[in-house]
């Protein structure tokens, strides 16, 4: 268990003045950070946001992560799997062919994570806005299908749906 794939993971959170607050649709996944942040020996808890919404959200100290930094190879590749369970694409079904991607608002972000996955050998495509008029600070980039076998070798996930996705894409390469 790793605070670099929390720190992966909090991409798709906001950061409070006392707390982090990672916010997904699937409840399965909140519960598997509030259980890995617990097993760190951290306090987090989750709950539903709003009667009608589907959302999920885990709460947990600032200082659980606090001067937390990637040093190793091991945390590098913790942090890629975080990030890319928290904001990593994959098909639902695999209709248009096996494909990975990663988005962010943040291009610096995204940058940073690129350089990651090129320095552990895995090609990638070329940095791009999806569309331009609907969201020009929206930046995405894809896992060249050559490298989806090792992304999935060495980074994998631990996300309770995408996980499973993962295998049976490479099944189809």
């Amino acid at each position: 268990m790793s605070r670099s794939y929390i720190l992966g993971a909090m991409h798709d959170g906001t950061v409070r003045r006392r707390t982090i607050r990672i916010s997904q649709r699937e409840e399965s996944y909140v519960a598997f950070l509030r259980n890995l942040v617990r097993s760190m020996g951290g306090g987090a808890w989750t709950y539903k946001e709003g009667r009608s919404r589907r959302l999920y959200v885990v709460e947990f100290s600032r200082s659980f992560m606090r001067n937390h930094r990637i040093r190793t190879r091991k945390d590098r590749v913790d942090y890629v799997r975080g990030y890319f369970d928290a904001e990593g694409g994959v098909p639902r079904t695999m209709s248009h062919g096996p494909y990975l991607y990663f988005a962010q608002k943040d291009l610096k972000d995204l940058k940073y994570l690129l350089g990651i996955l090129l320095k552990l050998g895995i090609s990638c495509g070329q940095m791009h806005r999806p569309s331009w008029r609907a969201d020009p600070e929206y930046w995405r980039f894809y896992v060249k299908r050559k490298s989806i076998r090792l992304f999935v070798a060495l980074v994998g996930s631990w996300h309770p749906r995408k996980g499973g996705l993962l295998l049976k894409m490479v099944d189809r390469l």
